[in-house]
């Protein structure tokens, strides 16, 4: 892996301890534990206006141009989202649009942990695929994984417990490193 990776986290949901949230935060332990890698995970999903192109345009609104730095920072892009109503969430779905303006995603290695339970969350998914694809982020099929969580697989620290889980996801966190 290459040295000093840095991996930014990308939640699609705005519900708290959700299982997207969980994989991420998981993610982020996994990456802390091995060397010459980093994760950051973004907080500000919530706090995004209402994409606009009238307001794509310099200067950019704070919470916007904290996203386009957050993702020129990194290295890689890993997202866990949910589905709602067969495709992305809306509030996901705007985090993206802000993105389409800028170069900060074009060829950034980019790919996604499913956690979705067996045959659900097929349409973020393909989404997702033409969303990223369409800003130029090089998605890497190697790190897009479906990695069904159950509530009961989440320790009381709000981490996946399942070893073989954790595994996984440090599978992925390699793939998007070396990306």
């Amino acid at each position: 892996m290459p040295n000093d990776r840095h991996i930014l986290l990308l939640p699609g949901s705005l519900r708290v301890g959700s299982t997207n949230e969980t994989v991420l935060r998981t993610a982020a332990a996994v990456a802390a534990a091995t060397p010459g890698l980093r994760t950051t995970y973004y907080a500000g999903l919530a706090g995004l206006p209402h994409f606009d192109p009238d307001q794509d345009t310099d200067p950019l609104p704070e919470p916007v141009a904290a996203l386009r730095a957050a993702i020129e920072a990194a290295d890689a892009l890993l997202v866990c989202t949910p589905e709602y109503a067969g495709t992305l969430p809306g509030a996901f779905k705007n985090l993206l649009d802000w993105t389409v303006g800028g170069t900060e995603i074009s060829d950034k290695p980019a790919g996604w942990i499913n956690s979705a339970g067996p045959g659900r969350g097929l349409g973020a998914e393909a989404t997702l695929r033409t969303v990223l694809g369409y800003t130029g982020a090089a998605v890497l099929d190697e790190a897009c994984v479906r990695l069904p969580l159950e509530r009961g697989a989440v320790g009381g620290d709000g981490l996946v417990a399942d070893p073989r889980v954790r595994e996984r996801i440090g599978e992925v966190l390699a793939r998007l490193a070396a990306g």
